[in-house]
């Protein structure tokens, strides 16, 4: 895996085999922060990268500029990873954080600008992670929420849906606080 763009474009990421992952494959992660570029100022954003994984999206944001990103995932494996990348790549504003989604959402206190999520495509309750974020007050007043799914899920009738991409397997739909009109 390489990072995209940014001040750390072309840096690779190699996690062991033996993470429990599925990463966002780099032509998929191009497409969304090509997205992204046309809504996102990265300087003054904040975000949380939920079931982070290799935590290749949270170095892309990173590397694109933007203030803060908090990767979660439960797997102590990917955690541990995370942190050592981040300590390679001299990562100060990259904090790691591991514990249960679904548990981090009920008892969240801080907002971020960018919510993103790209949990197991077989996980219980995907469906309602849409919810979960915007019932937990997690995203600023302009927040965006981007889900990672496969294509047997569509949340074309979520209230906060925005707009759906999708490349080959990969499937991202953004949701968003306020709605353009």
């Amino acid at each position: 895996m390489r990072i995209i763009a940014g001040n750390l474009k072309g840096r690779r990421l190699n996690p062991p085999a033996n993470l429990p992952v599925r990463p966002t494959t780099d032509m998929a992660r191009e497409s969304l922060f090509n997205i992204l570029n046309n809504y996102v100022d990265y300087e003054e954003c904040s975000v949380m990268d939920l079931f982070s994984g290799t935590g290749a999206v949270a170095v892309e944001f990173i590397s694109r500029g933007v203030k803060e990103v908090t990767a979660v995932d439960i797997n102590n494996a990917c955690t541990e990873y995370i942190k050592s990348e981040a300590g390679r790549l001299g990562l100060r504003n990259l904090h790691v954080v591991r514990t249960d989604v679904f548990d981090l959402l009920k008892r969240a206190n801080r907002k971020f600008d960018i919510v993103f999520a790209d949990p197991p495509y077989a996980l219980e309750g995907l469906d309602t992670l849409p919810d979960l974020v915007f019932g937990s007050e997690v995203l600023t007043e302009d927040g965006i929420f981007i889900l990672e799914h496969p294509r047997e899920y569509s949340f074309e009738e979520h209230p906060r849906f925005w707009q759906h991409r999708n490349y080959g397997k990969v499937n991202f739909t953004f949701f968003a606080m306020k709605l353009e009109e």
